[in-house]
């Protein structure tokens, strides 16, 4: 090679640039470093900066050798400021009802999600991780960043036909994005209020919703049957009814809209894309569980039907990641962005609400504040993240999504008055301690249920509502399939070979090195259940008391021995009960009723009623008898 021939760039060299451009450098703050520059976009860098000559071979020629490491330099410098100016993308993914022990990375092979374990092996994956024990509770705490005690939204859920929202007082985290520069949509679930049009998501921050309002939804008809038996279609595109897009699976139908979301993205501004799927979330009570066929018969080794139909659930949902991941890489947003993967409250395991999902080998199901049913399947993926592929054991609760984000979106989260959450960005990015050394699980005065964790140590009394049946341990581990599918060899293929993966190769060639590893430490490990294991914690005069790191699974109650834990835990508790606002709830509204409104379930308080309506009402209202759990549709 003559000493003026620059060197030629091999295939690979150039694989390794993301995207195929010059290599990204995330900010400064971030302390990551990119990848090595090829010898090619070194010489089209030189050309770019001096503005000499047009081709990399006649840069060659007349460049010095010195020069051209000079003009390199300054323009790697002014790469450095632009990623520091530069705001990332940030998408959160928000299951619904996905129990901890149903994605592959914790450790179970039965249903394999290699999307979303593509994500968690090569960001962070968050063991020390708390959500909210039911749905409505855990998006106001996402989208506020207040504990639900301080916002009223704490107990239970909010009904179609109940007449309240999450209150108008409450700045949501699109709303604080978008002064930030943002463009927010959102799609999928809302369950925060709709009974008037300002309670919606277009009036919350959004500049799109497409998706239902109310809790759950039909996967193929998108019907919602409510208390007290009302049922109406809910699919809106921002304030109309969507009624063309009837028939399709709603996993891919919400998957579909956000790509598009993503591919349509002018990228002058940065994009806020909250995706809150259906799944695996029951649907109606006639049909709790549904897959497309072709899907579920993919799973024939799991004997259980509900399982195996429930695993066709999750599958879906994977693929909605992996596309997602795909969309963002397609439209070269991926080397900038921050994925925040998450589940909205534990498993609704054992056929509670006609579901099948797991949280094993955590104790209880959705709806308590047991293990099981507050402590949250997440991840959380960006380039921002120095080294990345670990797994992180810092307490984290759901409140703290809030200003974190904001900080990653060069926010300023100290000027966030009345919050509960905590930054916890640098905590994250660069496996720093974190500032949060406590959270109060639950309080819900109408149950007479609370819960408290401070350090290691965590109290509770009357952990859930719904019977004593629901205070034990759920399967399946997952642990012990003897499938061809199941085995691990070919679940870590799946991942290194799914659609995440090989997006994100694109940034990081060497991820998925650690995959085992990485397993081994995201598990939660208890041995089987003790004969001794205290069985019930349904006394508020005598509260339970759990060493979460050594008792995971909850088997002892150390309250005895440790009756000075008890008093600081007691103490802490009373003063957040001290906190506490009213409920919100409101009695269910006959007016609301979809009949009287196409059969769509609608803002109806914006609306006047028909002129027969009040003579029907009164006569609907009396025809009505069902279970009211809570009281809170008394007169």
């Amino acid at each position: 090679m003559s000493r003026r021939e620059a060197p030629r760039a091999s295939r690979d060299e150039l694989r390794r640039s993301p995207e195929g451009q010059i290599p990204f450098v995330p900010p400064l703050r971030s302390g990551v470093t990119s990848g090595k520059i090829g010898p090619l976009q070194y010489r089209r860098m030189c050309c770019l900066v001096t503005g000499l000559l047009k081709t990399p071979n006649m840069c060659s020629v007349t460049m010095s050798a010195f020069l051209c490491r000079l003009t390199v330099a300054l323009l790697l410098v002014a790469t450095y400021v632009t990623a520091h100016n530069q705001q990332p993308n940030i998408i959160i993914i928000l299951a619904d009802d996905l129990g901890f022990n149903d994605v592959g990375y914790h450790g179970s092979t039965q249903i394999p999600s290699p999307n979303i374990d593509a994500l968690a092996y090569s960001g962070v994956i968050l063991k020390n991780y708390y959500v909210q024990p039911i749905c409505t509770p855990s998006r106001s705490a996402l989208l506020t960043g207040k504990h639900p005690i301080h916002t009223g939204m704490y107990h239970y859920t909010i009904g179609g036909a109940q007449p309240y929202g999450l209150s108008l007082s409450e700045t949501l985290l699109p709303e604080r994005l978008k002064t930030l520069g943002y463009v927010t949509h959102h799609v999928g679930k809302w369950h925060l209020g709709f009974f008037k049009q300002d309670y919606t998501p277009c009036f919350r921050g959004f500049n799109s919703h497409f998706g239902y309002w109310t809790g759950r939804i039909d996967y193929n008809d998108y019907t919602s049957f409510e208390h007290p038996g009302f049922w109406g279609y809910d699919m809106r595109r921002n304030m109309d009814v969507a009624s063309d897009v009837y028939g399709k699976y709603a996993t891919d139908l919400f998957t579909e809209e956000a790509v598009n979301v993503i591919k349509q993205h002018n990228k002058s501004q940065p994009l806020f894309l909250y995706l809150a799927h259906l799944a695996v979330h029951s649907g109606n009570p006639y049909a709790p569980l549904q897959a497309p066929a072709d899907v579920v018969a993919n799973f024939t080794y799991i004997k259980d039907e509900n399982r195996r139909k429930f695993a066709g659930m999750i599958w879906k949902l994977d693929e909605s990641v992996g596309q997602v991941v795909e969309a963002l890489r397609a439209n070269q947003m991926l080397h900038n962005s921050v994925i925040l993967f998450s589940t909205d409250n534990g498993g609704p395991a054992a056929g509670f609400n006609q579901n099948a999902a797991s949280n094993w080998p955590l104790r209880g199901v959705k709806a308590s504040v047991w293990e099981g049913g507050v402590r949250g399947a997440g991840l959380l993926w960006s380039p921002h993240i120095v080294n990345p592929g670990r797994v992180s054991h810092q307490m984290i609760h759901i409140t703290d999504w809030l200003p974190t984000l904001i900080s990653a979106a060069g926010g300023d989260p100290s000027s966030l008055e009345s919050i509960d959450g905590l930054d916890l960005w640098e905590t994250l990015t660069q496996d720093h301690p974190s500032p949060r050394t406590e959270f109060l699980v639950n309080i819900d005065p109408k149950l007479n249920s609370a819960a408290i964790r401070i350090g290691d140590w965590k109290l509770l009394y009357n952990p859930q509502a719904f019977g004593h049946h629901w205070d034990f341990w759920f399967g399946p581990s997952g642990r012990n399939e003897t499938a061809p599918e199941t085995q691990l060899d070919v679940i870590l293929e799946q991942v290194e070979n799914s659609l995440a993966a090989k997006a994100i190769k694109t940034i990081y060639p060497e991820a998925f090195t650690d995959m085992k590893s990485l397993r081994l430490q995201s598990e939660v490990h208890c041995e089987p259940v003790p004969k001794n294991a205290t069985l019930s914690c349904n006394s508020q005069e005598h509260p339970c008391l759990f060493h979460i790191p050594s008792d995971p699974c909850e088997y002892h109650n150390l309250a005895t021995a440790y009756p000075l834990h008890v008093n600081v835990l007691r103490a802490k508790l009373k003063l957040y009960n001290a906190t506490v606002v009213p409920p919100r709830n409101k009695p269910w509204d006959p007016k609301a009723n979809p009949k009287y409104w196409g059969y769509s379930w609608t803002n109806w308080l914006d609306y006047s009623p028909p002129p027969t309506l009040r003579a029907q009402i009164n006569e609907l209202s009396d025809s009505f008898d069902f279970y009211d759990l809570y009281g809170d549709f008394r007169n």
